[in-house]
């Protein structure tokens, strides 16, 4: 019997089982175009549902594909990995369809998707600070600090009693307070199980591309926005030496945890697992831009932290 807190979860499921059968019997690809108020726009089956002009581009399984994922992540389901089994292309690129027609792997042409993959799977993995190879090994943070609850979220997202704020997914997120909105952009009750996140790898993925698409802030840019250079920065982020380059993603995501202090690990670590996942993909590194474009060393952060010594969200 399913309860209406499971429901979400259940319908989530339902969604990657239908897909995954999709995917697993050719369904047909082929772009239908209309125009609307005179823009083209376009879908395309099962990966692109909805009417939009990113949908008349290629599509992640276009040049994204199951042996690619299997290359970049050939570890995670070894003994001494903390998630066997979690992790799989078939979640990925399920949990990608609901943000392709949105921009998320179809913005920009080939390169510019190949290179959004990259940085999404490659530049945050959760397997920061160790061999390169070693990506996707974890679906949780697995000794948290704190419970990550902040009460200034009480009325909008209260902590509910004995969940666990702490950091899941493929971008992990953090906080009530991320918890909650991610939810309500997933339909899923979040706020009051986190922990759906480590018991379903698309959902895991959904919410990861969902903190890579949406900004933390209204009068801030998404990580998507600053790297696929939707993004124009104002008079202040040039001062602040913030531009529309890869260093500014770890900005907007991480803060002053990677960025403002030198070339610090944090900082370094996720631009090596960037340029590997490129070379990996086939992708020279010139085409990662200059040194300076991949650092944040001396970029002022978007959301300086209030307490400078506890754990950024």
């Amino acid at each position: 019997m399913v309860t209406i807190r499971s429901a979400s979860v259940f319908i989530l499921v339902l969604l990657a089982v239908s897909t995954l059968a999709l995917v697993a019997n050719g369904e047909d690809k082929t772009i239908k175009v209309k125009k609307v108020k005179g823009k083209k726009v376009c879908t395309q089956g099962w990966e692109c549902v909805w009417w939009s002009e990113y949908c008349c581009n290629e599509t992640i399984s276009d040049y994204f594909q199951v042996y690619q994922f299997e290359q970049l992540f050939a570890k995670r389901n070894t003994p001494v990995a903390h998630a066997v089994g979690f992790w799989d292309y078939q979640s990925f690129i399920t949990a990608a369809a609901l943000y392709e027609p949105l921009g998320f792997g179809t913005t920009g042409g080939k390169l510019m998707g190949q290179k959004e993959m990259a940085a999404f799977l490659g530049g945050y993995g959760v397997a920061t600070g160790g061999p390169l190879a070693w990506g996707l090994c974890y679906n949780r943070e697995m000794s948290p600090s704190q419970s990550y609850c902040d009460e200034t979220w009480k009325f909008k997202y209260p902590c509910s009693p004995g969940a666990e704020y702490y950091g899941r997914g493929a971008l992990p997120i953090y906080w009530n307070f991320n918890y909650g909105a991610a939810g309500e952009a997933l339909k899923a009750d979040l706020l009051n199980h986190p922990e759906y996140i480590e018991q379903n790898a698309t959902l895991a993925f959904q919410a990861a591309i969902w903190r890579w698409m949406t900004p933390i802030k209204k009068a801030q840019p998404s990580a998507h926005d600053i790297f696929v250079g939707n993004w124009k920065p104002t008079k202040n982020d040039t001062l602040s030496k913030r531009g529309p380059t890869f260093g500014t993603t770890m900005n907007v995501l991480y803060g002053e945890y990677t960025c403002g202090q030198g070339d610090i690990e944090p900082m370094n670590n996720i631009v090596s697992h960037y340029l590997y996942f490129l070379d990996l993909l086939g992708i020279g590194r010139e085409d990662a831009g200059p040194n300076e474009e991949l650092s944040c060393a001396e970029q002022k952060a978007f959301n300086p932290s209030t307490a400078p010594t506890s754990s950024s969200s």
